[in-house]
């Protein structure tokens, strides 16, 4: 459980919740979203890799919040359509495009996307 004087008082934790998910959008940058895919794995980012983190932020600058993980993901699938869809999209963010990629990118995540039976290609 969160201890909320405990967030307040860590400059560790006062730019992320719990889940890794910043609170403040200006917080954000390249550097901060390649050491989160390096401790997540993934590496270097690749260029498809900042082509769904750069899609993903300037659709939230454009829309804000207000889109279910569910428009999201399907916005992206279409996008990315040529590479191979949403089954692309989960090949090259494993911990899902919608919760990871926007982790990624210093946004908050949708209601539900981290629920492991949404949307899943595996």
């Amino acid at each position: 459980m969160l201890d909320i004087n405990k967030s307040i008082n860590d400059p560790n934790l006062s730019i992320e919740d719990p889940d890794g998910n910043m609170y403040e959008l200006a917080n954000w940058s390249s550097e901060i979203a390649q050491d989160l895919a390096l401790k997540d794995g993934l590496g270097n980012l690749s260029a498809m890799q900042w082509r769904v983190i750069n899609s993903l932020r300037t659709t939230y600058q454009k829309e804000g919040d207000t889109r279910s993980a569910h428009q999201i993901l399907r916005s992206l699938a279409k996008e990315f359509a040529t590479e191979g869809g949403g089954r692309y999209l989960y090949q090259i963010f494993p911990q899902g495009p919608v919760s990871q990629g926007s982790r990624l990118a210093g946004l908050p995540t949708p209601a539900y996307s981290g629920d492991p039976s949404f949307g899943s290609f595996s």
